[in-house]
């Protein structure tokens, strides 16, 4: 369930943990960009949230949603519980889907360093960074009464040959 102004009251406790996600439904709704900056945000999320009312499938996390952006051309996913649906928006992710997560407290402009940290300990671990998705946790409407500004960043990562080769020959 999510609240009255869509933020997700349950969220997975994903804080600080690698997680695989391969295998799952979602529903992923392209969205333009223009730098990175997203356009007409709110009106593609209340259309993504329709669009799932209408097609009568459930989320696993009522008003979780992975934002990733691009130059161009960026993309709200929301993760479903299993069904059959004919939409053209709802896929399913590769096998494997592993994604870092970690709770950012702050906004946006402040996630920057949590975003390098991450980035560094995957590089040391071996692993290649890959896409960047951001979910709000909490809005300007119901972050006082929730405890501040939350975002939840989840960083995908697949494993590199290289990465490790390089890490053997520090050692």
């Amino acid at each position: 369930m999510s609240g009255a102004c869509g933020c997700p009251t349950e969220i997975p406790a994903w804080d600080g943990e690698d997680v695989d996600l391969g295998g799952i439904q979602v529903h992923a709704l392209p969205i333009p960009m223009f730098m990175h900056m997203p356009i007409a945000y709110d009106l593609y999320l209340d259309r993504q949230r329709q669009l799932i009312e209408k097609l009568g499938v459930k989320e696993r996390w009522p008003g979780l949603v992975l934002s990733r952006t691009g130059f161009f051309r960026g993309s709200l996913t929301r993760l479903l519980e299993e069904t059959l649906s004919p939409s053209r928006h709802i896929r399913m992710l590769p096998k494997p889907f592993w994604l870092r997560a970690v709770v950012h407290h702050g906004n946006v402009s402040t996630s920057y360093k949590v975003i390098q940290r991450m980035q560094a300990e995957l590089v040391d671990a071996g692993r290649a960074p890959k896409e960047l998705y951001m979910c709000h946790l909490t809005c300007p409407l119901c972050s006082e009464a929730r405890g501040g500004e939350r975002i939840l960043l989840l960083r995908r990562w697949e494993e590199s040959a290289f990465l490790k080769k390089r890490q053997a020959g520090r050692a």
